[in-house]
Formats: structure tokens, C-alpha cells, sequence
């Protein structure tokens, strides 16, 4: 067994610091976190442990849904949701790599793009390049931008 906690555990340490400091943001974000990654273990025939990454994906998506949800509210005219929202993504977005500049993203689709040959292929190559890309940015860069710049690397090459 590794000296450092798993992800799981690090998350279950932090909601108790976060009671015993009677910070309520943090604690109910964490509660909600971690029902999320139980529900993940036990999705399924068998139940089981999630590793560190596939704990990481189900942040991810907690993470997206909170980000979609402040947008919607934004844009109902419902800032104090909005706001409670944008700081539960703040708390889990505190447990998730990095995320990738814009010029990240586009370094590594111009390097798939390269490397599949893609260019020549146009818009036809779009699955070619995502296969290559996809795990490169897998929990660092939303989907829906990284589709983008491969669809606009492909018409315009």
C-alpha cells in the first residue's frame, strides 16, 4: 500500500476538516461528491472501488454539472443559485488537474493532426483525430471545446 491517501480518502479527510470548521460550502459539496463516487462503485453488476482517475471522472462531471447549472441560473436571473453553484465547482475544481489553456488545446490537436495525416482528409478524419487527442486531454479540457478545435484545425487545413 502507497503512503499517499487515494483520492477517496483525501475527500472524506477534507469533509471532516471541513465540519469541524463549520464551513458549509465545502462540507455539503464534498457530501454530494462523495454520494456521486458511491453511486459510481455500485453502478453496474458488481460493486467496486474506483481508482484515483476513475474518481477523477466522476469530479469531473460533478464539476461540469455545477458549471452548467451557475450558467442557467446566470441566465434565469437567479444569481444567488448561480453563485452557490459556481462555488461548489470552486470546491471540487480545488481536487481536478489543472485544466489546459486554449493554447494547450491547440498544440495537442495540431499534433494529432499531423500525426494521423489528417489534414488532407478534412472534416472525414474528425473521429481519426478525437481517438488520438481524447486521452491527452482526458479530465483536463472539456469535450465540447476540444471538438471544436479539431473541427476547426480540419477545415481549415
Amino acid at each position: 500500500m502507497t503512503s499517499t491517501p487515494s483520492l477517496k480518502d483525501q475527500l472524506r479527510t477534507d469533509l471532516t476538516t471541513a465540519m469541524k470548521a463549520r464551513d458549509d460550502v465545502t462540507s455539503s459539496t464534498l457530501r454530494m461528491v462523495l454520494a456521486a463516487v458511491s453511486t459510481a462503485e455500485v453502478a453496474g453488476k458488481v460493486a467496486r472501488t474506483l481508482s484515483d482517475e476513475e474518481v477523477l471522472e466522476v469530479l469531473g462531471k460533478e464539476a461540469k454539472k455545477r458549471r452548467e447549472a451557475a450558467t442557467a441560473f446566470a441566465d434565469g436571473g437567479r444569481p444567488e443559485s448561480a453563485a452557490k453553484e459556481e462555488a461548489e465547482a470552486a470546491v471540487i475544481g480545488r481536487y481536478l488537474p489543472e485544466a489546459l489553456s486554449a493554447a494547450e488545446i491547440e498544440a495537442i490537436v495540431a499534433a494529432a493532426v499531423e500525426s494521423t495525416g489528417a489534414a488532407a482528409e478534412g472534416m472525414r478524419a474528425m473521429g481519426k483525430v478525437m481517438g488520438v487527442v481524447t486521452p491527452q486531454v482526458k479530465g483536463r479540457a472539456d469535450g465540447g471545446v476540444v471538438a471544436a478545435e479539431v473541427k476547426r484545425q480540419l477545415a481549415a487545413g
